[in-house]
């Protein structure tokens, strides 16, 4: 090795004892604050996924709550379920989500996930400067990322948690109106939990996979020209 390279390899690793990397929790701390400061403008992008989260946790429920109905193998609770709308042959013993509604569950998830994807890229829009001040302090690539990521993480668990219960609660309601106390009776609370956790892990994960592409946008900007955008 030749006395560059030496000298090289000595600005490296004097370059890599500089870098200050923040802490988990002083990201998470970080994402919490600017989430306070957009609070309205998060609170629209939470809603949409609130709504869609809600409709599929409805659905999951119900389901739930048909199926308990006809484990009773009661032919006037099977009539009832009959004229609720589902359609059951002669033999069967469950009900499933109808192709309509599959349709329409998929793309009301499919159109949330248009509308976080297209409010997080104005975010970024709306945050160059600070993104560029981050980056000129010495932020990489990978700490705006992990912002970016952790915002989205957490307006996905608050918003998708509050969609599931929310949809789960009027799904019960909608079904004590429609077959009385019995449907809270016979309804499998296990697979009614299990839907709302379901409904609750779809939306954060769609949550994450909206936000990916703003953040890598958000990550990739060059300081200079994030400063230079006027206001």
């Amino acid at each position: 090795m030749n006395s560059d390279q030496i000298i090289g390899s000595k600005k490296n690793l004097l370059s890599r004892d500089r870098l200050v990397v923040l802490p988990f929790l002083k990201s998470i701390e970080i994402a919490l604050k600017s989430i306070k400061v957009r609070f309205f403008r998060s609170l629209i992008t939470t809603m949409s996924l609130v709504l869609a989260v809600s409709f599929l946790g409805f659905i999951s429920v119900s389901n739930e709550v048909a199926n308990g109905l006809l484990a009773t193998q009661n032919p006037e609770l099977r009539q009832a379920v009959v004229r609720s709308g589902y359609d059951l042959g002669a033999e069967d013993t469950r009900v499933d989500s109808s192709p309509k509604q599959r349709w329409i569950v998929i793309l009301s998830l499919l159109v949330c996930v248009v509308g976080i994807v297209n409010a997080q890229l104005m975010a970024v829009t709306e945050r160059f400067r600070e993104i560029g001040t981050m980056k000129c302090l010495g932020a990489l690539d990978r700490f705006i990322l992990r912002l970016f990521i952790l915002e989205a993480g957490m307006q996905g668990l608050a918003g998708a948690g509050a969609g599931a219960l929310a949809g789960g609660l009027f799904s019960l309601l909608n079904a004590v109106l429609r077959f009385g106390t019995v449907a809270l009776i016979e309804v499998s609370w296990t697979g009614v939990f299990f839907s709302v956790g379901i409904a609750t892990g779809v939306g954060c994960l769609l949550s994450l996979l909206g936000v990916l592409y703003p953040a890598l946008v958000a990550a990739r900007m060059q300081p200079v020209e994030a400063m230079r955008v006027e206001q």
